[in-house]
């Protein structure tokens, strides 16, 4: 069955002065409209295109990439307000439509959200929710600290920001290990530092290699190596205007964290800049 919400791979079964008409192996099809036709195509070829509801209710297909799929989190932005509750621009023509039943507050035209991406299974329309937590695991399955994992911003709290763990869970960075600025709907990768016993997750933006320094700069120092391919064109010689500007902090504490990265083997430093030492 040609499934919602999410990218099909489908043959090309006839031509119509409307479309092409695609199909799965289960005799189900549907209509690609001529605007969204490639320009060279012959029937039998396969496609990979995206299917949701037309305006009549009908599923539809398009080769437009949609900024979120099915079961899946994504930060979009309200493009109206009607009677019916907010609609979203998720990268197609329809706008993905929040009910006001499923809006933690009132959207307001112009704003973000970070929304989830469900269906209706009895009428099959899409539909977003800002309701978040209701969509995420309290069950932590198939993470073990220190693994690398997918981030998504979800809004500052008292003790930092919570984030959405591989689209399942819900974790949070704690600020103080936070050494760059980041903001609600960001994309990022992440580690699990540590799974609670009570199934919550501390996530590091640096892999868990690097936490083991008590200064924070030497660990601001030796993430933004491992994000740089392992060096920097930065020395215990630069301006402090070219150090300021990378890390946010002074020269005299720039070289205090290297020299301490350097007497314990971290780090080389050359005459271009440092570079990570391989362990």
């Amino acid at each position: 069955m040609i499934a919602i919400g999410q990218y099909n791979e489908l043959r090309i079964l006839r031509q119509t002065s409307v479309g092409i008409f695609l199909g799965d192996e289960f005799g189900e099809d549907i209509l690609l409209p001529n605007k969204y036709c490639p320009e060279k195509y012959e029937i039998d070829d396969v496609l990979k295109v995206f299917v949701y509801l037309d305006s009549s209710e009908r599923k539809i297909a398009t080769n437009l990439t949609p900024k979120i799929l099915l079961h899946e989190f994504a930060f979009l932005r309200v493009s109206a307000v009607e009677t019916v509750g907010a609609f979203m621009d998720w990268g197609l023509e329809k706008g993905l439509m929040v009910p006001f039943k499923e809006q933690r507050q009132k959207m307001e035209q112009g704003r973000w959200y970070v929304v989830y991406l469900d269906i209706d299974t009895k009428t099959n329309r899409l539909f977003a929710s800002n309701k978040i937590d209701k969509y995420l695991k309290n069950e932590i399955e198939n993470l073990k600290e220190g693994e690398n994992v997918s981030i998504i911003i979800l809004q500052k709290t008292d003790l930092g920001f919570s984030v959405i763990v591989n689209n399942q869970y819900k974790g949070l960075i704690y600020t103080n290990e936070i050494y760059k600025s980041i903001n609600v709907g960001d994309c990022l990768d992440g580690y699990v530092k540590k799974i609670r016993e009570d199934n919550k997750l501390d996530i590091s933006l640096q892999p868990i290699g690097y936490l083991k320094f008590n200064d924070v700069n030497c660990e601001m120092v030796c993430q933004t190596l491992q994000t740089n391919n392992g060096f920097l064109p930065l020395s215990d010689k630069s301006s402090p205007e070219d150090i300021y500007s990378e890390f946010g902090i002074s020269k005299k504490a720039f070289k205090k964290s290297i020299g301490a990265l350097y007497k314990e083997k971290k780090i080389s430093i050359g005459e271009d800049g440092i570079r990570l030492v391989a362990e």
